[in-house]
């Protein structure tokens, strides 16, 4: 009955059931010893996506769309930063206004999506995770065309940009509920089109090069200023 369990368990159960007395040292474990330290990072990385709102939530690089690459990059930068300093203040400016964009984005999908309503599950159907995978997707087809419908006929993005790939799965879990022509109506009506005269601010493809500019000087002189750091070390231990 022993090895008709282990093999059971070999077959549907996780392997660490199944192992022997042997086995200990022949696979590392998937969660680190410190439980708590792996929910907790879990947890910070969640809020940090949602905080952040990633165009490509699937690229854990976040090098992939140029926005993503300025606010990732402005985000390390700030961490290389003496907080309080005006460095610091600087990049923070910057990274709360891309984050506002793309808060204000997700806030007119929000609207239309309560409008329709879906009060109490629109936190839900605008929720993606790094790890959802276009494998999944039911309709990836006809979610993009949607998406590229809803970029050139509506102002319901911010910018000239691609869209950011989220929204793809969002219009995916629409086109399943048979609410994304609905949706679209909507966004028709509350978004129309703007002209080019009716642009209050440039839109955020502007600021990318300025904004990567700044951060690839910023980390030149952090560059410098270590290796001036160095030398001068250097320099005390050869008189020492």
């Amino acid at each position: 009955m022993g090895s008709a369990f282990k093999r059971f368990c070999m077959q549907f159960c996780c392997c660490c059931c199944a192992t022997g007395d042997n086995d200990e040292d022949e696979k590392q474990p998937l969660v680190p010893q410190d439980p708590l330290e792996y929910f907790n990072r879990e947890v910070q990385k969640r809020r940090d996506e949602e905080t952040n709102l990633w165009s490509e939530p699937g690229d854990p690089s976040h090098s992939e769309r140029d926005d993503d690459r300025v606010l990732y990059s402005l985000l390390q930068a700030r961490n290389k930063t003496r907080m309080g300093s005006s460095g610091y203040r600087r990049l923070s400016v910057d990274i709360e206004a891309m984050r506002d964009t793309r808060r204000e984005v997700r806030d007119k999908w929000q609207t239309i999506l309560e409008n329709l309503g879906f009060m109490a599950e629109a936190e839900s159907l605008l929720t993606v995770s790094a790890g959802t995978s276009q494998d999944r997707m039911r309709n990836a087809p006809a979610a993009r065309d949607l998406l590229h419908t809803l970029h050139s006929e509506t102002s319901i993005f911010n910018s000239r940009e691609p869209p950011p790939e989220r929204y793809l799965f969002i219009l995916d879990r629409l086109l399943y509920l048979d609410i994304a022509e609905d949706f679209l109506a909507k966004a028709r009506r509350f978004y129309p089109p703007k002209d080019d005269s009716d642009e209050e601010t440039p839109g955020l493809a502007i600021n990318l090069p300025l904004l990567l500019a700044r951060v690839e000087a910023m980390n030149g002189q952090a560059n410098d200023e270590e290796e001036d750091s160095g030398r001068e070390d250097g320099n005390l231990s050869d008189r020492s």
